[in-house]
């Protein structure tokens, strides 16, 4: 058996600013759509709903973000704040050439470190963990060489 990654999804209220945020980090918008009716709530267990979504393609061609604002129902729960060490999802790790670039233009659109600090792992990666729009927690991983 094969099993193979497709996407990892992320709810959100203002969908354009997350679209934006994964942008500058050079995933590309593979598609919009609304996604509504009694068919995608069997799958979901949500029953009737209504759900704009993004998907956002990385440059490798291979990973992807599933970026939904929930229409109908709305939205019952709020993890944008946790700490990282809460339980379920909580981030999406990002490797990346020239951590200083990407965070001089996250920073452009609101996004902050969680620590103070860009932390030096030995000698084989400087990492960081960024909250984006609404919240989104993401990590950066830049291999040192």
């Amino acid at each position: 058996m094969t099993v193979k990654m497709d996407n990892v999804g992320i709810v959100v209220e203002d969908l354009a600013a997350a679209i934006e945020f994964f942008r500058e980090l050079g995933l590309e918008l593979e598609g919009q759509t609304v996604v509504e009716g009694e068919w995608a709530g069997r799958v979901t267990g949500l029953g009737n709903q209504r759900v704009e979504i993004a998907m956002m393609r990385a440059p490798d061609g291979h990973s992807r973000i599933e970026l939904s604002r929930f229409i109908e129902p709305s939205v019952v729960a709020d993890h944008r704040n946790a700490p990282v060490n809460a339980l379920g999802y909580l981030r999406v790790m990002f490797a990346v050439d020239d951590l200083d670039d990407l965070l001089a233009r996250l920073r452009e659109q609101g996004a902050e470190l969680v620590s103070t600090e860009v932390v030096r792992y030995e000698d084989a990666y400087r990492l960081c963990y960024v909250r984006g729009p609404e919240g989104i927690l993401i990590g950066l991983a830049q291999e040192l060489g």
